[in-house]
């Protein structure tokens, strides 16, 4: 089975693009979205796909703690144990 980091960086690149290009991710996925100009509309479809994919809930402060994909993994984790 894929870590949980693999799964997010394939949910990632399936969804998430840039003026039509998909994002160059960090093997450490040490990335910010907003820094890499993704919109806050594209981040919120992302949160639901991350939401149905892991089996999670994310609240709207769990987006705000999390300015980060690594974090985000992290967070997934915590979540799903």
């Amino acid at each position: 089975m894929a870590s949980t980091a693999e799964r997010l960086r394939k949910l990632v690149s399936d969804n998430i693009e840039v003026d039509g290009k998909a994002i160059d991710l960090p093997d450490d996925l040490n990335i910010s979205l907003p820094e890499m100009g993704v919109s806050s509309t594209d981040i919120v479809a992302l949160a639901k796909l991350v939401a149905n994919e892991f089996n999670i809930t994310l609240t709207p402060e769990d987006c705000v703690a999390t300015d980060g994909l690594k974090k985000l993994a992290e967070l997934i984790d915590r979540k799903a144990a």
